[in-house]
Protein backbone atom coordinates (compact mmCIF):
# COMPACT_ATOMS: atom_id res chain seq x y z
CA UNK A 1 0.00 0.00 0.00
CA UNK A 2 1.41 3.43 -0.89
CA UNK A 3 2.24 6.06 1.46
CA UNK A 4 -0.63 8.09 0.62
CA UNK A 5 -3.26 6.04 1.23
CA UNK A 6 -1.84 5.33 4.50
CA UNK A 7 -2.39 8.72 5.38
CA UNK A 8 -5.99 8.86 3.72
CA UNK A 9 -6.41 5.90 5.88
CA UNK A 10 -5.25 7.59 9.12
CA UNK A 11 -7.38 10.58 8.15
CA UNK A 12 -10.42 8.79 7.70
CA UNK A 13 -9.80 6.81 10.77
CA UNK A 14 -9.76 10.21 13.14
CA UNK A 15 -12.73 11.77 11.11
CA UNK A 16 -10.59 14.36 9.45
CA UNK A 17 -10.88 13.40 5.84
CA UNK A 18 -14.24 14.78 5.34
CA UNK A 19 -13.07 17.99 6.79
CA UNK A 20 -11.97 18.54 2.94
CA UNK A 21 -8.10 18.90 1.04
CA UNK A 22 -7.52 22.37 2.26
CA UNK A 23 -6.32 21.21 5.24
CA UNK A 24 -4.25 18.46 4.34
CA UNK A 25 -1.03 20.25 3.64
CA UNK A 26 -0.64 21.66 7.05
CA UNK A 27 -1.46 18.28 9.07
CA UNK A 28 0.81 16.25 6.47
CA UNK A 29 3.38 18.54 6.96
CA UNK A 30 2.57 17.91 10.61
CA UNK A 31 2.60 14.34 10.43
CA UNK A 32 5.96 14.53 8.57
CA UNK A 33 7.88 16.81 10.99
CA UNK A 34 6.70 16.22 14.88
CA UNK A 35 6.48 19.77 14.60
CA UNK A 36 3.19 22.16 14.33
CA UNK A 37 3.57 24.87 11.62
CA UNK A 38 4.04 27.74 14.01
CA UNK A 39 7.36 26.03 16.05
CA UNK A 40 8.58 25.39 12.04
CA UNK A 41 8.66 29.49 12.18
CA UNK A 42 10.45 30.50 15.23
CA UNK A 43 13.90 32.04 14.73
CA UNK A 44 17.04 32.23 16.82
CA UNK A 45 18.58 35.21 17.81
CA UNK A 46 20.17 36.28 14.79
CA UNK A 47 17.08 35.78 12.68
CA UNK A 48 17.69 32.47 11.44
CA UNK A 49 15.09 29.73 11.43
CA UNK A 50 15.76 28.06 14.46
CA UNK A 51 15.76 24.33 14.34
CA UNK A 52 14.64 22.39 17.53
CA UNK A 53 15.36 19.06 18.53
CA UNK A 54 11.73 17.91 17.94
CA UNK A 55 11.92 18.68 14.05
CA UNK A 56 14.58 16.24 13.94
CA UNK A 57 16.33 13.85 16.43
CA UNK A 58 19.65 14.85 16.84
CA UNK A 59 22.49 12.10 16.82
CA UNK A 60 23.87 13.82 20.00
CA UNK A 61 22.03 15.18 23.45
CA UNK A 62 22.73 18.52 24.72
CA UNK A 63 24.61 19.36 28.45
CA UNK A 64 25.70 22.51 29.69
CA UNK A 65 28.73 23.11 31.64
CA UNK A 66 29.31 24.80 34.39
CA UNK A 67 31.93 26.50 33.29
CA UNK A 68 29.82 28.46 31.12
CA UNK A 69 29.29 30.84 33.75
CA UNK A 70 32.79 30.70 35.89
CA UNK A 71 32.55 34.35 36.10
CA UNK A 72 29.17 34.52 37.87
CA UNK A 73 30.27 31.47 40.31
CA UNK A 74 33.68 33.24 41.44
CA UNK A 75 32.30 36.56 42.07
CA UNK A 76 29.73 35.34 44.04
CA UNK A 77 26.97 36.11 41.65
CA UNK A 78 25.39 33.09 41.07
CA UNK A 79 25.06 30.35 43.74
CA UNK A 80 26.35 26.49 42.72
CA UNK A 81 23.43 25.00 44.00
CA UNK A 82 21.21 26.75 41.61
CA UNK A 83 23.04 25.39 38.31
CA UNK A 84 20.48 22.60 37.31
CA UNK A 85 17.51 24.82 37.49
CA UNK A 86 19.20 27.80 35.81
CA UNK A 87 19.72 25.40 33.01
CA UNK A 88 16.59 23.69 33.04
CA UNK A 89 14.50 27.10 33.47
CA UNK A 90 16.87 29.89 31.30
CA UNK A 91 18.20 26.92 28.41
CA UNK A 92 15.75 24.16 28.19
CA UNK A 93 18.76 21.89 29.06
CA UNK A 94 18.07 18.83 31.12
CA UNK A 95 21.42 17.57 31.67
CA UNK A 96 24.59 19.44 33.55
CA UNK A 97 28.41 19.04 34.07
CA UNK A 98 29.52 20.07 36.96
CA UNK A 99 32.92 21.85 37.75
CA UNK A 100 34.49 20.81 41.52
CA UNK A 101 36.03 24.08 42.00
CA UNK A 102 32.42 25.17 42.62
CA UNK A 103 31.83 22.63 45.64
CA UNK A 104 35.36 21.96 46.08
CA UNK A 105 35.18 21.05 50.01
CA UNK A 106 31.70 19.49 49.37
CA UNK A 107 33.33 15.88 48.05
CA UNK A 108 31.91 14.42 50.76
CA UNK A 109 29.50 16.24 52.08
CA UNK A 110 26.48 14.02 51.87
CA UNK A 111 23.45 16.20 53.08
CA UNK A 112 24.67 18.80 50.53
CA UNK A 113 25.37 16.63 47.76
CA UNK A 114 22.58 14.76 48.59
CA UNK A 115 20.70 19.02 47.88
CA UNK A 116 22.63 18.98 44.36
CA UNK A 117 20.67 15.56 43.62
CA UNK A 118 17.24 16.56 44.68
CA UNK A 119 17.33 19.76 43.10
CA UNK A 120 18.23 17.41 40.10
CA UNK A 121 15.43 15.09 40.64
CA UNK A 122 12.88 17.22 41.62
CA UNK A 123 13.52 18.81 37.83
CA UNK A 124 13.97 16.18 35.67
CA UNK A 125 17.74 17.55 35.60
CA UNK A 126 20.12 14.44 34.86
CA UNK A 127 23.53 15.21 36.25
CA UNK A 128 26.20 13.81 33.46
CA UNK A 129 29.63 13.98 35.20
CA UNK A 130 31.89 15.85 37.38
CA UNK A 131 35.21 18.17 36.13
CA UNK A 132 38.17 17.80 38.33
CA UNK A 133 40.96 19.93 38.88
CA UNK A 134 43.50 20.91 41.51
CA UNK A 135 43.93 17.47 42.67
CA UNK A 136 47.24 16.80 41.95
CA UNK A 137 48.97 15.86 38.43
CA UNK A 138 48.78 12.60 36.75
CA UNK A 139 51.73 12.75 35.11
CA UNK A 140 53.89 13.92 38.00
CA UNK A 141 57.28 12.28 37.76
CA UNK A 142 57.83 11.79 41.89
CA UNK A 143 55.79 8.79 42.48
CA UNK A 144 54.42 9.20 45.65
CA UNK A 145 53.00 12.44 44.36
CA UNK A 146 51.33 10.60 41.74
CA UNK A 147 49.62 8.29 44.15
CA UNK A 148 48.59 11.06 45.95
CA UNK A 149 47.07 12.52 42.94
CA UNK A 150 45.18 9.45 42.29
CA UNK A 151 43.57 9.01 45.39
CA UNK A 152 42.37 12.70 45.77
CA UNK A 153 40.42 11.58 42.80
CA UNK A 154 38.67 8.89 45.05
CA UNK A 155 36.02 11.07 46.93
CA UNK A 156 35.01 12.60 43.56
CA UNK A 157 34.63 9.03 41.77
CA UNK A 158 32.58 8.79 45.23
CA UNK A 159 30.58 11.70 44.42
CA UNK A 160 30.10 11.23 40.89
CA UNK A 161 28.25 7.92 41.65
CA UNK A 162 26.12 9.60 44.38
CA UNK A 163 24.94 12.22 42.20
CA UNK A 164 24.44 9.52 39.13
CA UNK A 165 27.35 10.96 37.01
CA UNK A 166 28.74 8.66 34.59
CA UNK A 167 32.13 10.27 34.76
CA UNK A 168 34.92 12.27 36.22
CA UNK A 169 36.97 14.44 33.90
CA UNK A 170 40.49 14.64 35.25
CA UNK A 171 43.82 16.23 33.73
CA UNK A 172 46.72 14.03 32.12
CA UNK A 173 49.49 16.43 33.36
CA UNK A 174 52.71 16.33 34.40
CA UNK A 175 56.46 17.74 33.60
CA UNK A 176 59.32 16.77 31.73
CA UNK A 177 59.90 14.14 28.36
CA UNK A 178 56.42 13.73 26.78
CA UNK A 179 57.01 9.88 26.96
CA UNK A 180 58.04 9.71 30.60
CA UNK A 181 55.00 11.89 31.37
CA UNK A 182 52.89 9.35 28.96
CA UNK A 183 54.08 6.19 30.77
CA UNK A 184 53.29 8.03 34.35
CA UNK A 185 50.14 9.20 33.24
CA UNK A 186 49.09 5.79 32.14
CA UNK A 187 49.47 4.36 35.31
CA UNK A 188 47.93 6.71 37.40
CA UNK A 189 44.85 6.56 35.15
CA UNK A 190 45.16 2.69 35.42
CA UNK A 191 44.55 2.76 38.76
CA UNK A 192 42.03 5.37 39.15
CA UNK A 193 39.80 3.62 36.34
CA UNK A 194 40.12 0.70 38.37
CA UNK A 195 38.77 2.42 41.54
CA UNK A 196 35.96 3.99 38.97
CA UNK A 197 34.98 0.46 37.64
CA UNK A 198 34.35 -0.46 41.42
CA UNK A 199 31.46 2.11 41.05
CA UNK A 200 30.48 2.20 37.52
CA UNK A 201 32.08 5.42 36.98
CA UNK A 202 34.66 6.33 33.61
CA UNK A 203 37.25 8.11 34.00
CA UNK A 204 37.72 10.75 31.27
CA UNK A 205 40.72 12.76 30.03
CA UNK A 206 40.10 16.35 28.51
CA UNK A 207 42.83 18.22 26.21
CA UNK A 208 43.47 20.58 28.78
CA UNK A 209 46.54 21.72 27.34
CA UNK A 210 50.45 20.91 27.39
CA UNK A 211 51.05 17.29 26.49
CA UNK A 212 47.43 16.69 27.08
CA UNK A 213 46.89 19.02 23.75
CA UNK A 214 48.05 16.67 21.18
CA UNK A 215 46.18 14.73 20.10
CA UNK A 216 48.50 11.64 19.01
CA UNK A 217 50.04 11.91 22.77
CA UNK A 218 46.80 11.67 24.70
CA UNK A 219 45.42 9.17 22.20
CA UNK A 220 48.50 7.09 23.25
CA UNK A 221 47.99 7.03 26.60
CA UNK A 222 44.83 5.66 25.90
CA UNK A 223 46.02 3.08 23.81
CA UNK A 224 48.62 1.91 26.78
CA UNK A 225 45.78 2.66 29.14
CA UNK A 226 43.43 0.18 27.29
CA UNK A 227 40.68 -0.01 29.97
CA UNK A 228 36.88 0.31 28.83
CA UNK A 229 35.70 2.98 31.19
CA UNK A 230 39.09 5.17 30.83
CA UNK A 231 38.51 7.68 27.84
CA UNK A 232 38.73 10.88 26.69
CA UNK A 233 36.83 14.28 26.57
CA UNK A 234 37.66 15.66 23.45
CA UNK A 235 37.27 19.90 23.86
CA UNK A 236 36.45 21.92 20.95
CA UNK A 237 39.27 24.58 22.13
CA UNK A 238 41.74 23.72 24.18
CA UNK A 239 44.18 23.07 21.71
CA UNK A 240 47.42 24.69 22.69
CA UNK A 241 50.43 23.04 23.17
CA UNK A 242 52.22 25.62 24.98
CA UNK A 243 50.74 28.96 26.34
CA UNK A 244 52.62 32.67 27.91
CA UNK A 245 52.79 32.04 31.49
CA UNK A 246 49.68 34.29 33.11
CA UNK A 247 50.28 36.87 35.95
CA UNK A 248 48.52 35.10 38.68
CA UNK A 249 46.48 31.91 39.00
CA UNK A 250 43.23 33.06 38.07
CA UNK A 251 40.56 33.03 35.40
CA UNK A 252 41.37 36.64 34.97
CA UNK A 253 45.08 36.15 34.45
CA UNK A 254 44.77 32.99 32.45
CA UNK A 255 42.37 34.43 29.93
CA UNK A 256 44.50 36.96 29.29
CA UNK A 257 47.38 34.89 28.12
CA UNK A 258 48.44 33.55 24.95
CA UNK A 259 49.03 30.73 22.84
CA UNK A 260 52.39 29.90 22.02
CA UNK A 261 52.00 27.20 19.74
CA UNK A 262 48.73 25.22 18.37
CA UNK A 263 48.04 21.68 18.04
CA UNK A 264 45.13 21.53 14.59
CA UNK A 265 42.45 21.05 16.73
CA UNK A 266 40.47 18.87 13.68
CA UNK A 267 43.43 16.72 13.49
CA UNK A 268 43.13 16.58 17.33
CA UNK A 269 39.66 15.71 17.56
CA UNK A 270 39.65 12.79 15.41
CA UNK A 271 42.66 11.37 16.91
CA UNK A 272 40.72 11.57 20.28
CA UNK A 273 36.80 10.78 19.29
CA UNK A 274 37.61 6.96 19.08
CA UNK A 275 38.05 7.04 22.84
CA UNK A 276 35.43 9.66 23.66
CA UNK A 277 33.08 9.35 26.48
CA UNK A 278 32.03 13.08 26.44
CA UNK A 279 32.98 15.74 24.28
CA UNK A 280 32.67 19.84 24.97
CA UNK A 281 31.37 22.27 22.90
CA UNK A 282 33.79 25.15 23.40
CA UNK A 283 32.69 28.34 21.96
CA UNK A 284 34.35 31.96 22.25
CA UNK A 285 32.50 34.23 19.74
CA UNK A 286 29.86 35.12 17.19
CA UNK A 287 29.53 36.34 13.95
CA UNK A 288 26.00 37.90 12.98
CA UNK A 289 24.74 34.57 11.38
CA UNK A 290 25.29 32.93 14.29
CA UNK A 291 28.52 30.86 13.41
CA UNK A 292 31.48 30.47 15.86
CA UNK A 293 34.18 32.86 14.46
CA UNK A 294 37.53 30.86 15.35
CA UNK A 295 36.35 27.30 14.49
CA UNK A 296 34.22 25.57 12.08
CA UNK A 297 31.33 23.72 14.13
CA UNK A 298 29.74 21.99 11.22
CA UNK A 299 33.03 20.58 10.37
CA UNK A 300 33.66 19.58 13.62
CA UNK A 301 30.01 17.78 14.49
CA UNK A 302 30.85 15.78 11.59
CA UNK A 303 34.05 14.27 12.95
CA UNK A 304 32.01 13.80 16.28
CA UNK A 305 28.77 11.95 14.07
CA UNK A 306 31.66 10.04 11.64
CA UNK A 307 32.88 8.66 14.96
CA UNK A 308 29.92 7.06 15.84
CA UNK A 309 29.54 8.96 19.45
CA UNK A 310 25.89 9.77 20.50
CA UNK A 311 26.47 10.63 24.13
CA UNK A 312 26.19 14.39 25.91
CA UNK A 313 27.98 17.48 24.20
CA UNK A 314 28.52 19.43 26.75
CA UNK A 315 27.94 23.65 25.98
CA UNK A 316 31.07 25.58 27.63
CA UNK A 317 30.95 29.51 26.70
CA UNK A 318 34.20 30.64 27.15
CA UNK A 319 33.83 33.73 25.68
CA UNK A 320 34.26 37.44 26.70
CA UNK A 321 32.06 39.57 24.12
CA UNK A 322 28.72 38.27 24.99
CA UNK A 323 27.47 37.94 28.56
CA UNK A 324 27.48 33.92 29.72
CA UNK A 325 23.55 33.57 29.41
CA UNK A 326 23.98 34.96 25.89
CA UNK A 327 26.67 32.85 25.20
CA UNK A 328 25.29 29.65 26.12
CA UNK A 329 22.22 30.53 23.97
CA UNK A 330 24.22 31.15 21.56
CA UNK A 331 26.21 28.18 21.14
CA UNK A 332 22.94 25.89 21.23
CA UNK A 333 21.22 27.59 18.69
CA UNK A 334 24.44 27.14 16.78
CA UNK A 335 24.55 22.95 18.02
CA UNK A 336 20.68 22.91 17.45
CA UNK A 337 21.41 23.79 13.89
CA UNK A 338 24.49 22.11 12.80
CA UNK A 339 22.92 19.34 14.68
CA UNK A 340 19.90 18.90 12.40
CA UNK A 341 21.60 19.15 9.18
CA UNK A 342 23.73 16.01 10.13
CA UNK A 343 21.02 14.12 11.79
Amino acid sequence: MSNTNNRRDFLRQVGLYTMGLGILPSILAACNNGQSTDDKDKKDSTGNKLVTENVHDLFFKISLAEWSFHKALFAGKMNHLDFPLRAKNEFDIHAVEYVNQFFKDKAKDKTYLGEMKKRCDDNGVKSVLIMCDGEGEMGDADLKKRLQAVENHYKWVEAAQFLGCHAIRVNAAGAGNPEDVAKAAAESLAKLAAFGKDHNINVIVENHGGNSSNGKWLSGVMKTVNMPNCGTLPDFGNFCLERSKPESNTPEAWAKTKCLQDYDRYTGIQELMPFAKGVSAKSYDFNDKGDETTMDFARIMKIVKDAGYTGHVGIEYEGNNLSEEDGVRKTKELLLRVGASLS
